[in-house]
């Protein structure tokens, strides 16, 4: 569709710099994963694509915390293109609560499509790929990758999950292992279970190559 192929490039030439865990080439696997996704449910595969496409169109995390920007820019694309107002605001509302954020925080929206883009997402964050990008972006905020005597912190509020400066293994047990559990569709469950595991066996032999053990 012609109005999915303008959204590509407009957001190819956003994220032409971006950080590489966070670059066009996430925006296209978290795409991909949604397509997937939304051929066993119901839903409006096209709010699906474009929410996909722009769900990371401006990360606060880049940009000194605003959670607004994301949405704005997102809105302001749609709307220069002459986007549906109906769609566009619910394009928005799956932007707007698409993200992890600490994990403590309620979603203030709910539709099959926002379930489909969050688990295509959060299958982003785990597996190989998420084991990729977690330390990418450790390497890029120069975190410690380990450091035994700094436990992850299980109970962070959402402000203390954004300042977080921890160790980046700690970032496995504050969220990637939580993933598998929160979940949405089935689908997205069955592909989450494959990518939790192998996350599993990866800590298990950092441990025990940390301790000289092989």
């Amino acid at each position: 569709m012609k109005i999915l192929q303008e959204t590509k490039r407009f957001v190819q030439q956003t994220l032409l710099h971006a950080e590489g865990g966070h670059d066009w080439f996430h925006i296209e696997r978290v795409w991909k994963n949604a397509e997937t996704i939304a051929k066993g449910e119901q839903c409006d595969q096209e709010v699906v694509a474009l929410a996909a496409l722009l769900h990371d169109i401006a990360d606060s995390k880049f940009h000194s915390g605003d959670e607004t920007l994301g949405p704005r820019v997102a809105r302001n694309w749609l709307a220069s293109i002459g986007y549906p107002e109906e769609k566009l605001e619910h394009i928005i509302a799956i932007i707007e609560n698409v993200s992890f954020k600490g994990g403590l925080n309620e979603r203030n929206h709910s539709s099959i499509e926002l379930d489909i883009v969050q688990d295509a997402d959060r299958l982003d964050a785990i597996g190989a790929i998420g084991i990729a990008r977690t330390f990418n972006y450790g390497g890029f905020k120069n975190r410690t990758i380990y450091d035994p005597d700094i436990p992850p912190n299980l109970n962070m509020t959402k402000e203390e999950y954004k300042k977080s400066t921890a160790p980046t293994i700690n970032h496995f047990y504050e969220k990637l292992l939580l993933l598998k559990d929160r979940m949405n569709t089935q689908t997205g469950k069955e592909m989450a279970a494959e990518r939790h595991r192998f996350m599993e066996i990866y800590l298990d032999q950092f441990y025990a190559e940390w301790n000289g053990l092989r």
